[in-house]
């Protein structure tokens, strides 16, 4: 009898150690609050399922009342502090959030194949390219994910920190076993 051959993923899962974030709340739409947001990470506020990058920030559009900022864990109390004098007056809330999330990257030929295995989400290149971020559930956890390096197919995914270890022997499952063939980069 000839026996199936079958390879692991060509995706790899990394832990990411010292990522600050905050959780702003708000209308989205206040020229107080975009202020704010431009002020600090130099970012205007993404559009809906999106997220922005430039230098060492991001802001991610969460749901219509909510952002996800994005900065070195260094500057995390500073960047609470500003947001919060920025917007003192205003119905918002400005939250670090850093150690309640778990953050991780897969990367790899096989990256999409890895989430795919777990989230129902369309992956597909021409479907879900940088600059877009989807909340979903990973399996049964709640995960918010995007594609921070398109030309490495690496993507970052948050879960809750509570999850942290499940979620990470999830995508670490999804990246050992083969792939499912329908989203390499390299074809």
């Amino acid at each position: 009898m000839s026996e199936v051959m079958l390879t692991p993923a060509d995706a790899t899962v990394t832990k990411v150690e010292e990522q600050g974030m905050i959780t702003l709340r708000g209308d989205l739409g206040r020229k107080k609050l975009r202020a704010a947001v431009k002020a600090l990470t130099k970012i205007d506020v993404p559009d809906t399922r999106c997220i922005t990058t430039k230098a060492q920030a991001s802001v991610a559009w969460m749901s219509p009342d909510e952002l996800l900022i994005l900065v070195p864990k260094a500057r995390i109390k500073e960047a609470v502090s500003a947001l919060s004098t920025a917007l003192a007056g205003d119905h918002a809330l400005v939250a670090d959030v850093s150690d309640a999330r778990a953050v991780f990257t897969v990367a790899g030929p096989d990256a999409r194949d890895t989430l795919a295995k777990l989230c129902p989400v369309d992956l597909a290149p021409d479907r879900f390219s940088k600059g877009e971020m989807r909340r979903t559930r990973m399996a049964q956890v709640p995960a918010a994910f995007w594609l921070s390096d398109e030309s490495a197919e690496e993507f970052t995914v948050v879960v809750f920190r509570s999850v942290g270890q499940y979620a990470y022997d999830l995508l670490q499952n999804a990246a050992n076993s083969p792939a499912v063939g329908f989203h390499n980069a390299a074809e």
